[in-house]
């Protein structure tokens, strides 16, 4: 018998005061509904059970003390599993109900939408770098797609600070503005965002 099997597991959860139960996991947005979902099971005392390993018992154990501890072990891990498979839409129930232990269903959906979340950023970040100002399209609105991009990065967990933003702006400028961008390669140090679109939008505009 494991030292964790020892452990007092309640027979029941606690009734939460509130706790709003989150949308239905399609296969978008997996980290904003792990955390939501996260949430959710803490409120109703059953994330533990997200880390939490099956206690073992031999079965010529007859100690009726460990078997209870068990028994609420496993009618307390069943709670949580089917907490999260009801936060599942059909198509991924359908997958996903037959995974055995909450841990084991959690870990599972960690690892496919992790791996896809990888998966997201890297081609965020080659949308970054293939980005390439052109002369037929306002540099104003290139500089929006742009920040668009950057807002994308931030969102996978990227850290793009003012400077960074401002210096491949600068970068990204098309040929046709090679004497401007010099000019303001000298300026950028001391160029915050805003500054920068300020001066493209005259230029243009000239």
């Amino acid at each position: 018998m494991s030292s964790r099997s020892l452990i007092h597991v309640p027979t029941a959860p606690a009734t939460p005061a509130h706790g709003e139960k989150p949308p239905k996991l399609s296969g978008a947005d997996f980290k904003r509904w792990q955390q939501k979902m996260l949430f959710y099971l803490t409120t109703l005392s059953l994330s533990r059970f997200l880390k939490e390993d099956s206690p073992v018992i031999a079965a010529d154990d007859n100690d009726s003390q460990r078997r209870s501890a068990v028994d609420a072990w496993n009618h307390n891990d069943f709670l949580c599993r089917n907490y999260i498979l009801n936060g599942l839409d059909d198509t991924l129930y359908s997958v996903y109900y037959s995974v055995k232990t909450a841990k084991d269903l959690w870990d599972s959906l960690e690892k496919k939408y992790k791996t896809e979340d990888a998966g997201v950023k890297k081609f965020v970040v080659g949308k970054f770098l293939d980005f390439k100002m052109v002369d037929n399209k306002s540099v104003i609105n290139q500089v929006q797609e742009i920040q668009i991009i950057n807002h994308d990065l931030l969102a996978e967990g990227m850290d793009i600070n003012e400077p960074f933003q401002v210096a491949a702006i600068i970068e990204k400028l098309s040929p046709m503005w090679k004497d401007f961008k010099n000019y303001l390669k000298h300026k950028r140090k001391e160029l915050k965002l805003e500054d920068l679109i300020v001066r493209l939008h005259i230029e243009e505009d000239s």
